[in-house]
């Protein structure tokens, strides 16, 4: 998680909502990724999106299995779906989403997905929201 929270400084740095993302397996880190919506004008690059992108490119196959992915804020919609269709193993993020996450709130995407990882929410929670919350008062 501490590299995932590195990714969303970065991604803070460049002007997009920080959060970071990493897909490791069997202890080695695959890819890591934070959020690149300014930079690349894409709304989908979200931090989980482009780490799961990587790490499929790097193992040349979209079936991340035996991975697990580690975020600094509760997925989005499209982000666990995303997940879903990677058979992405376990999931652990930091802060929870209330507005626009899709695990424990919203849409709860694992309710309705054919495959669904382990998930564990709130892992080093204080430490993502703080990243979050400086970004998001800077900008008020």
């Amino acid at each position: 998680m501490n590299l995932a929270l590195e990714e969303a400084q970065k991604a803070g740095d460049r002007g997009s909502v920080p959060v970071g993302a990493v897909v490791v397996r069997a202890g080695a880190i695959l890819a890591s990724a934070g959020n690149e919506m300014r930079k690349l004008l894409d709304p989908t690059a979200h931090a989980e999106i482009i780490a799961i992108r990587r790490a499929s490119q790097l193992l040349e196959t979209c079936h991340l299995d035996e991975c697990d992915i580690y975020v600094t804020l509760e997925p989005c919609a499209m982000c666990a779906q995303a997940m879903s269709w990677a058979r992405i193993r376990r999931l652990y993020f930091g802060a929870y989403d209330p507005k626009c996450g899709g695990i424990t709130h919203g849409c709860r995407v694992f309710n309705h997905s054919l495959h669904v990882p382990e998930v564990m929410g709130g892992v080093f929670e204080t430490q993502c929201a703080k990243i979050l919350q400086k970004f998001f008062l800077k900008r008020r």
